[in-house]
């Protein structure tokens, strides 16, 4: 698979506690973007972070994590990312959804060993 050196980067800031169809909404989301054949995609866990209700998700040594904040990032061509939108905004009830440019330096492996 290759992608082209001006891709896209889509940003997806969701609740460790969202779900989609009972399932985990991040691994729901990682699942589509593979069957869309989408280059790539990693969640991320923050230790601390707020959103729209401004209500502060922490993870305290003395505390059990409560709905901490998940960050998606998935990279890929212009058109493969606008394909995977509605896709994606169907499986969202809340969250952020941000998208930028990007230069691919490289992806996968360059043949030496």
């Amino acid at each position: 698979m290759q992608i082209p050196r001006d891709a896209m980067l889509l940003r997806i800031f969701i609740g460790e506690n969202d779900k989609y169809q009972s399932r985990p909404l991040y691994e729901a989301i990682v699942l589509k973007a593979r069957e869309a054949h989408i280059a790539g995609a990693t969640v991320l866990r923050g230790p601390m972070g707020f959103g729209h209700s401004s209500r502060l998700h922490s993870a305290k040594i003395l505390r059990l994590s409560e709905d901490l904040p998940l960050l998606i990032e998935i990279v890929d061509s212009k058109e493969k990312i606008d394909a995977f939108l509605p896709v994606l905004d169907a499986m969202m009830g809340s969250g952020l959804v941000t998208l930028e440019k990007v230069q691919v330096l490289q992806y996968g492996t360059n043949g030496k060993t």
